[in-house]
């Protein structure tokens, strides 16, 4: 009597086109496959967040400066850079910095964007922001205000880096430096000191520029590094 033998095949199906994923036969007892996640493979967003920060710094350092255009003239072209680039760019930065658990760059590059964010927001007419200061005196107190508090952040941000690395630690202190400036500049109606500011902001820029190509230069894209001064 002839017997027949009925093989059932188990198909197995992935959605996913990148690979990411690796699909084994396991040597159990049951014979099932076993799907083997690989961890996710994340660019590093520092780059980013500091190319934003670096560029947006350095064109509003250089009108704070009056490198070429009046230091109290208006300077509206910063203001879709601070939204787009330094905002909205570094403000993603910042969160993928939370996906690849770096805390610091995650608050960094976050409070930052968020920071342009708002920056840029003031000088949009239809946010009516400047426009509800009837006083002069009044809007710049306000905005000395404003800038004291990201002066305080930016020195709380100066500590906290003080093991990462003298490249980071030089960025927040010439930053600190920066703010404490424009905040003088404001409060006490300095010109001067804005623009003292505005060529410390540039240099700031410069800095943060470095750090970034310092993480661009990796050992598979390029044949050489950019030294940062590791601290720890």
């Amino acid at each position: 009597m002839a017997t027949t033998t009925t093989t059932t095949t188990r198909q197995i199906t992935t959605e996913d086109v990148e690979n990411k994923y690796n699909l084994e036969h396991s040597s159990g007892s049951s014979g099932l496959p076993t799907i083997i996640m690989q961890p996710d493979t994340i660019a590093n967003p520092g780059p980013l967040g500091l190319c934003g920060f670096a560029l947006t710094t350095f064109v509003l350092s250089l009108h704070n400066a009056g490198a070429g255009v009046p230091a109290d003239g208006p300077h509206g072209v910063v203001t879709g850079l601070a939204i787009g680039y330094g905002g909205i760019a570094q403000l993603l930065a910042g969160m993928w910095e939370f996906k690849t658990g770096n805390t610091f760059g995650a608050t960094a590059f976050s409070s930052y964007g968020a920071f342009w964010i708002s920056f840029g927001m003031m000088f949009i007419p239809s946010t009516n922001i400047l426009a509800s200061y009837s006083d002069p005196d009044v809007l710049r107190q306000s905005l000395g205000y404003y800038l004291l508090g990201w002066t305080i952040f930016t020195g709380i941000m100066l500590i906290a880096s003080h093991r990462s690395s003298a490249g980071l630690v030089s960025l927040f202190f010439f930053l600190f430096i920066t703010f404490i400036l424009l905040t003088v500049g404001k409060l006490q109606n300095s010109l001067n000191s804005q623009i003292a500011g505005g060529a410390f902001g540039i240099v700031t820029a410069i800095i943060a520029w470095y750090n970034a190509l310092s993480g661009l230069l990796t050992k598979d894209s390029s044949y050489f590094s950019l030294p940062i001064g590791r601290l720890r």
